[in-house]
């Protein structure tokens, strides 16, 4: 009966050692395979989240958003473009405006320039008019007074009062002296009321 209990008691402490020893493999085994199918897990997951980043998703959702977008990006270019329109329209007016400025100032100096000829004409002609009336006058005064007075009977009253009145009073008197009482009279009236108007203060 000794002989048979031994062996039962050293199969025991083997055994156990074995176990011990296979367990300990399995272990490192585990953790061997989780340590290199981790990474290679992650990696796998992270290409499948960044081709799901790059791929567009075929939803409703995703569609109609870019629709949207679609159609507010035509809607900022339609208002774009008839933002230049009128910004172009508005370069024009201000062009055409520019060139109307120019050619009223043309025009403006061409009415100054026309304007200042017409009073250096008009000026030249008050000044003829003034050297015949005056050498007209002075032809009257030498003629005789008798022939002066058939003249000025025919002339206008205020045509005749006018030359008398720029002939020296001796001459204009001996004039006068040889007209009818109607025409001097007629004549009279005329150069006193020549300067009844004039303001007097």
């Amino acid at each position: 009966m000794s002989t048979t209990k031994t062996p039962k008691r050293r199969l025991q402490p083997r055994s156990s050692t074995l176990l011990l020893i296979a367990g300990l493999m399995l272990t490192s085994a585990v953790i061997r395979i989780s340590l290199e199918a981790g990474p290679a897990f992650a990696k796998g997951t992270s290409d499948e989240a960044m081709q799901a980043e790059t791929q567009p998703e075929n939803t409703p959702g995703t569609r109609t958003s870019s629709a949207e977008f679609q159609h507010l990006l035509s809607l900022f270019q339609e208002r774009e473009r008839a933002l230049e329109m009128r910004e172009k329209e508005f370069e024009d007016r201000r062009i055409a405006l520019e060139i109307a400025d120019e050619a009223l100032e043309r025009k403006l100096a061409a009415l100054t320039e026309a304007e200042q000829k017409l009073r250096k004409t008009l000026a030249l002609a008050d000044v003829a008019a003034e050297d015949d009336l005056t050498r007209l006058t002075e032809v009257y005064e030498k003629m005789k007074p008798k022939e002066s007075a058939a003249l000025f009977e025919e002339m206008d009253s205020r045509f005749a009062a006018g030359f008398l009145a720029r002939m020296r009073p001796e001459a204009a008197a001996q004039i006068m002296a040889g007209l009818s009482p109607t025409v001097a009279y007629t004549i009279s009236v005329v150069l006193a009321g020549r300067n009844a108007s004039v303001p007097k203060n």
